[in-house]
């Protein structure tokens, strides 16, 4: 994979690495909603919340608009669908028994306390 198609995929994982991020992407499931909406719930100032929504939107997470003298921020549902697909591949392997593999390796390397 080249680093141009990872490019997406880092900004996407990299703005869902924060909490305050994924919350706010959580609120932005129900409607569209102001910043000043937005920011409410949070104990920081609207200059941090608006570099949080400019992560999101750098992402392709949200979009923003202006409406008359407010900024609307909004959901773009599709845009997971590249990272959900990335996860998703992973999932063609069947899942790994840990304690079995332990036992397994037990068997037959002899037990870790044995000399």
């Amino acid at each position: 994979m080249t680093s141009d198609a990872a490019s997406p995929l880092d900004a996407i994982f990299a703005a869902l690495a924060d909490p305050t991020r994924r919350a706010i992407l959580t609120m932005l499931l129900e409607d569209d909603m102001a910043v000043t909406d937005v920011a409410e719930p949070f104990s920081m100032s609207l200059a941090a919340i608006s570099k949080h929504l400019s992560i999101l939107a750098d992402a392709g997470l949200i979009t923003q608009e202006k409406r008359g003298r407010v900024k609307w921020c909004k959901l773009e549902p599709h845009a997971l669908r590249d990272a959900t697909i990335w996860i998703q591949g992973f999932g063609q392997f069947e899942p790994i028994d840990l304690d079995a593999f332990e036992r397994f390796l037990e068997a037959e390397l002899g037990s870790p306390d044995s000399p």
